[in-house]
């Protein structure tokens, strides 16, 4: 029998192999961003999850590589000027992201081998890891499916397959990341805190706010309309509901999914303002009130930052900044959920 002072060293050593994973994510997702912005996402035409470990070697197999390039519609699109030494620029990018993406699963699958066989994960909750390790690979599948929609006629990869690929991520990533609040933070009671229920909403209505993003992205409609508040000479952008059948317009009209995230953003912003000035007089768990307090700095942050990049028609370092405080704050959201689960 383990004491409890030995299993809550055991559970910390968990949790922060489990807090490295979600760093090794959120540095990931944040790359995916710059890869995309920089048109990067398509120089990689084939995909070898087992043997694509190490880079085009010497200048034969950097030629092999490039003339792959060459067939893609990209190429023949867009990038048809480029020689070999200009591909290498966009080659790297990508292929570092999918370096990164099998790192995290290495840090991912041996701490845990070591962790069940240590005893630090009972049996019983091992299916609850395995699902994440799962999880990652799918999403590497998910990855490739999202990037082949780029490879047929059209250089673009579909916004639908670009945001599934995006949710995909932060659930992963919320799914680590709980857990690991868990082992740190364990319950001692089984009642909700009262201010669970708004703090869930409030996570609901920024992931929402997040996966509108997912579609701007991948629609690249940052780069229209470039005013704010109102979207050229207008508050609603003509033509909102120009195709059909009309639920088209939320995913495929470039001003409609603008307008859907500014209006999502500035609606998350208040949301936060208002949870925060309520909060201020409630009764919370102390670590809850300091969290309550980034959220708000965070949420105030990611909107200037969203409004910046909009007028300056989305800059790589803007976009790239305005991702990974995306996912910013949807971690302090997260923390202020967990904070009010039971016994806090």
């Amino acid at each position: 029998m383990i004491t409890l002072d030995e299993k809550q060293s055991h559970n910390r050593r968990v949790a922060f192999w489990l807090l490295t994973c979600c760093g090794l994510v959120f540095c990931m997702v944040v790359l995916g961003g710059f890869t995309r912005l920089t048109g990067s996402g398509l120089s990689m035409v084939d995909w070898r999850p087992l043997m694509g470990w190490l880079p085009p070697l010497g200048d034969a197999e950097w030629q092999r590589v490039f003339e792959m390039y060459q067939r893609s519609p990209e190429f023949q699109k867009i990038n048809s000027h480029m020689d070999v030494d200009a591909f290498r620029g966009i080659f790297w990018l990508e292929y570092l992201h999918r370096l990164l993406g099998r790192t995290i699963g290495i840090v991912f699958l041996l701490p845990f081998i070591f962790f069940m066989l240590k005893g630090y994960i009972r049996a019983a909750e091992w299916p609850k890891y395995l699902l994440m390790f799962i999880l990652g690979g799918l999403q590497g599948v998910l990855g490739w499916y999202m990037v082949k929609s780029g490879l047929v006629d059209n250089p673009h990869v579909s916004q639908y397959r670009l945001t599934a690929h995006l949710v995909a991520a932060f659930l992963i990533y919320a799914y680590m990341l709980w857990v690991a609040l868990s082992l740190l933070f364990p319950a001692s009671g089984s009642s909700r805190h009262p201010w669970y229920g708004r703090s869930l909403a409030l996570s609901i209505l920024a992931s929402v706010t997040i996966i509108s993003g997912g579609f701007v992205a991948g629609l690249k409609a940052g780069k229209i309309y470039n005013t704010f508040p109102m979207m050229g000479d207008y508050w609603v952008p003509p033509g909102a509901m120009a195709l059909e059948p009309f639920w088209r317009n939320f995913f495929d009209n470039m001003a409609t999914v603008q307008f859907d995230h500014r209006v999502l953003a500035i609606t998350t912003l208040l949301a936060v303002v208002v949870f925060f000035i309520r909060a201020r007089k409630a009764d919370l768990p102390g670590r809850t009130r300091p969290a309550v307090m980034a959220l708000l700095h965070t949420a105030i942050l990611q909107v200037v930052l969203g409004i910046t990049t909009l007028l300056m028609a989305v800059p790589v370092l803007l976009g790239v900044l305005h991702q990974a405080v995306a996912m910013l704050l949807f971690t302090v959201t997260l923390y202020v959920l967990h904070s009010l689960r039971a016994g806090e």
